[in-house]
């Protein structure tokens, strides 16, 4: 079963987090049992040429390889994922339209805008009807919920198509509501809740990550219902 359905039937599915550009890293995680790996370009200074390096590591050990995008912007969501990127996880998605704007920058039309680049994921435009189709049947999009207005209007997020889940970002949902850092005040966890609330009405993944090393806290969001997990 691949990723995209595991999200759809809201089944547990548990990665980590890639923040130094070296294959050695990716070696080193993929032996921990972990099923997809986050390549992060947003808060790292891993550059295009280094993110491609590690996508091919990645997906070498039969890891998804995802991107952590910089931004909702449509040069750096067309680039990862024409070097062949198996999904994307987009930050301070704050509303629908940020949603729709990230969906269109990631899936080709009628569904949404993105031009088409010949590169490593269609096989260099040998393989682009088949390419296509794997945007349609497997390309990951996941919408990082990390600023209180996203909280706020996560039901209407959720209710957009063509999402597949979402990802908590603590520290900066935090820091969104005057506290950085403080995740475990009663207000951040009452926003928390309500997040993973309503992605149990819409019947959506929710995702979560966990800072902690400490297996325990992993556990903790398992319990708590989360099934996209990104662990330490």
């Amino acid at each position: 079963m691949n990723l995209k359905q595991k999200l759809k039937n809201n089944q547990l599915t548990i990665g980590s987090w890639i923040t130094i550009a070296h294959y050695s890293v990716v070696e080193i995680m993929a032996s921990a049992g972990f099923e997809w790996l986050v390549v992060d370009m947003e808060h790292t200074s891993i550059s295009l040429n280094e993110a491609q390096i590690l996508i091919n590591t990645i997906q070498s050990k039969n890891l998804k390889a995802l991107v952590r995008v910089s931004k909702n912007e449509e040069v750096i969501i067309k680039k990862v994922l024409d070097m062949g990127a198996d999904g994307i996880i987009v930050p301070m998605i704050k509303s629908k339209d940020d949603v729709k704007k990230a969906i269109n920058f990631a899936k080709y039309p009628p569904i949404g805008k993105r031009g088409v680049g010949l590169y490593r994921a269609s096989k260099y435009g040998v393989k682009f009807e088949e390419y296509k189709k794997w945007v349609e049947e497997e390309l990951v999009i996941i919408a990082q919920i990390e600023h209180i207005d996203g909280v706020n209007n996560i039901e209407e997020i959720l209710q957009v198509e063509g999402i597949d889940g979402t990802i908590i970002g603590p520290y900066d949902l935090s820091g969104s509501m005057g506290f950085p850092g403080e995740y475990y005040r009663k207000d951040v966890k009452k926003a928390i809740k309500k997040v993973k609330d309503a992605c149990k009405k819409y019947n959506k993944s929710y995702g979560f990550h966990v800072i902690e090393s400490d297996p325990n806290y992993l556990k903790q969001k398992i319990e708590e219902g989360a099934t996209f997990l990104a662990y330490s």
